[in-house]
């Protein structure tokens, strides 16, 4: 099942995705009692949502309405780096593998959804514009202190993220780097694992103008997901509808030599097998 989050006419809805042709609102009484993706996930609601639009028509066309990150505004958006053997960015070189796992956090307002405009950031900032493809966990069932062999039972499913990289901003400080307003993306949707499958059969490609950029699987992580939800859980709390972005690999424009950094007009596509393809074009 795929469950989108939009807007439409100035409001804010969600529904099931139904042969990416439209889009199928829950009925009243399901949304008096679960008003957003957030509700449905920590009501553990999923089956009852599919039964709620079963057989009903889309309410909405999916190119009538613009989609958004599918995630709350209560949410978390935890990143994860140095999570592929690769040159890194900010150095060109490899790293050796790190001893522990590197996260930090991504602001709400850093990303939009699938088909709107990323934000050219000014000046000096717009030379080292990057892009970074991201296999994406959405927590289902929340808790803290997680056993790594109880943790993908939290998965509810699975979306995708750019994280969009300033890399000039990012020697001065990680956090300003990651989080220039609309620099990437999240979308286009939530696919609900029980659609995927087993995790291990996630592969990752970006496509930059439509010249393949980076492509990877699950296997390729140095630390897997269910390590990285242990973790995670071990120092904050996870909630239904937290996102875990699972880190990029070889690739980003920052990886080449030259760099071969965002422009204005340029086309990001990012595709998760099993999930779908988060696209976006950089604006002015």
């Amino acid at each position: 099942m795929k469950i989108a989050r939009f807007m439409v006419k100035g409001r804010t809805g969600y529904g099931v995705v139904i042969d990416e042709a439209g889009i199928v609102e829950p009925s009243g009484g399901f949304l008096a009692r679960h008003p957003d993706i957030r509700s449905v996930l920590a009501s553990d609601a999923m089956q009852m949502l599919a039964l709620d639009v079963a057989g009903r028509p889309p309410s909405v066309k999916l190119d009538a309405v613009g989609l958004l990150p599918p995630l709350a505004p209560e949410n978390k958006v935890i990143c994860v780096g140095i999570n592929f053997r690769k040159k890194y960015p900010l150095e060109g070189v490899p790293p050796p593998d790190p001893e522990h796992i590197i996260v930090f956090a991504k602001h709400h307002d850093a990303m939009v959804g699938h088909g709107d405009t990323l934000e050219l950031p000014l000046g000096l900032a717009a030379e080292s514009f990057d892009y970074e493809g991201e296999i994406t966990l959405v927590i289902g069932k929340g808790g803290r202190h997680i056993p790594r062999d109880a943790a993908l039972a939290h998965v509810a499913g699975y979306t995708i993220l750019n994280d969009g990289s300033v890399r000039g901003w990012q020697k001065q400080s990680l956090h300003a780097g990651k989080n220039f307003a609309r620099s990437g993306g999240c979308g286009p949707w939530i696919v609900t694992a029980d659609e995927v499958g087993h995790l291990n059969k996630l592969s990752l490609t970006t496509r930059i103008n439509d010249e393949l950029r980076q492509q990877t699987d699950v296997g390729q992580m140095i630390f897997q997901p269910d390590e990285l939800i242990a973790y995670i859980s071990h120092f904050t709390p996870l909630h239904p509808g937290d996102l875990i972005a699972t880190g990029t690999p070889e690739g980003a424009g920052g990886s080449f030599s030259p760099p071969r950094f965002l422009k204005t007009g340029d086309h990001i596509e990012i595709s998760v097998s099993g999930v779908g393809v988060l696209s976006n074009r950089v604006g002015a």
